[in-house]
């Protein structure tokens, strides 16, 4: 008994010890005036709002590099460097014409969702016909044709001529479409048709910026991925308000989710006790569709990615106030659950999303990886209801509340500790959870 005794008091020293350290390191590495350095040079005007091809985000780009290497992190094989490239293509459609039973169709009234640089079809060609009628949500219908991946050829009624006028506001730079889709502004209903569309194709290259520190060599966990996230990119310069400024810095969106997940970095690096490797991304592209996520999950088996803890917008306070923060689609997984289990008696509060008619959980850059299954979920404090300066050139490191800012940070890195350190494993979001 008094073996049994002196063993436990031994094991309370050696973690009461362990948690000192463990202080210790957290308060020395996540400072306020630490974080605070970081988030003026990504929301600085020398980054020019880090628009997409721009010499701006390149600057954001090469300076998250810098620092997840002086962070002491590893490049992500099969990458050497930090950098994730990956292209998106550009489609302008530059010329059009079409037969239906004979009868020409104007050029006006043919849009083509098209990768190639010619493009020609008749009835012989394979295309599946469909149609869209004032029954239908027209934007939400047209986008679902389009990402179908498959050919179509669509019709639609010319009550419709408003909307379908509209179509083009649905392109953008994306990767290359799998399928052709023409959309037709047209009452006839095709027997014989034949459309031929020119289109200059233009490809862009970007970048997610991505480091790793690999789990402990002897742990049977070194496998299995933890993933600490945010996106980089924001709107560039636009047009100037009353005060001449056209900057939009993106202070809080998402400068200060970028800066927690190089703040994350140095925390784990510095603390060396991550059972499960854990990874480090500051996405691209996130303001027009999320590509840079898209592409960084392709690259991953998810299986073998265990969690996300996918950071968005932590500069302000929560409607609760401070030292709170909400976790997107908590109930999905036990993740959330877990995370709060490891911050009892820190007088910090992980909350449900309270905002689920904006349907956050799917609107950022978790949800590539939680349609695969992953625990993945977004941590976040903007009020979504009354945010006044989201997507504006007032969202200005000024705005922002860093000392609370650095305690979600530091509330992050400590709910996570569990799941680095593989003690617990979350379960898995469902297919049927999803819409």
């Amino acid at each position: 008994m008094q073996k049994l005794s002196a063993l436990l008091l031994v094991l309370l020293f050696v973690l009461n010890t362990q948690a000192q350290q463990n202080d210790r390191i957290i308060n020395k590495v996540i400072k306020e005036q630490k974080v605070q350095k970081v988030e003026k040079v990504l929301s600085s005007d020398a980054m020019g709002g880090r628009g997409l091809f721009t010499p701006g985000i390149d600057k954001a780009a090469t300076y998250i590099a810098q620092q997840f290497e002086k962070a002491g992190l590893v490049p992500l094989p099969p990458a050497t460097g930090f950098f994730q490239e990956f292209t998106l293509i550009e489609a302008k459609q530059t010329g059009a014409s079409g037969t239906i039973n004979g009868h020409r169709i104007p050029e006006a009234q043919i849009i083509a969702f098209t990768s190639n640089e010619i493009l020609t079809i008749n009835a012989s060609s394979g295309y599946t016909m469909a149609t869209m009628n004032s029954n239908d949500k027209f934007y939400n219908v047209a986008y679902g044709y389009i990402m179908s991946g498959k050919n179509y050829i669509v019709i639609v009624d010319t009550a419709l001529r408003s909307s379908f006028s509209n179509l083009n506001r649905l392109k953008r730079p994306g990767f290359r479409l799998p399928g052709n889709v023409v959309f037709v502004l047209s009452d006839q209903s095709p027997v014989n048709f034949t459309f031929s569309i020119q289109a200059d194709i233009t490809e862009k290259k970007l970048r997610n910026v991505t480091g790793m520190i690999p789990g402990k060599s002897q742990s049977d966990r070194k496998d299995e991925y933890v993933v600490f996230s945010g996106h980089y990119d924001h709107l560039g310069i636009g047009k100037p308000n009353t005060a001449g400024d056209s900057v939009y810095n993106g202070a809080n969106d998402d400068a200060a989710g970028t800066t927690a997940v190089i703040m994350l970095a140095k925390y784990f690096r510095k603390l060396n006790s991550n059972e499960r490797s854990l990874i480090f991304s500051a996405f691209t592209a996130e303001e027009i569709g999320g590509y840079g996520s898209q592409y960084f999950s392709k690259q991953l088996d998810p299986d073998k990615v265990v969690a996300m803890f996918n950071i968005e917008m932590i500069g302000t306070d929560s409607k609760w106030g401070k030292n709170s923060a909400y976790i997107t689609g908590y109930e999905k997984s036990d993740m959330g659950k877990i995370m709060q289990r490891n911050l009892e008696g820190t007088g910090f509060t992980f909350y449900p999303d309270p905002y689920p008619d904006q349907q956050l959980f799917y609107r950022s850059d978790n949800a590539t990886l939680a349609r695969l299954g992953v625990p993945a979920h977004t941590i976040s404090t903007s009020k979504m209801d009354s945010e006044p300066y989201y997507h504006t050139v007032e969202d200005e490191i000024g705005t922002l509340d860093m000392k609370n800012m650095t305690e979600i940070i530091k509330a992050i890195a400590l709910s996570s500790t569990s799941i680095v350190n593989g003690t617990d494993t979350p379960t898995r979001v469902e297919a049927s959870q999803l819409r």
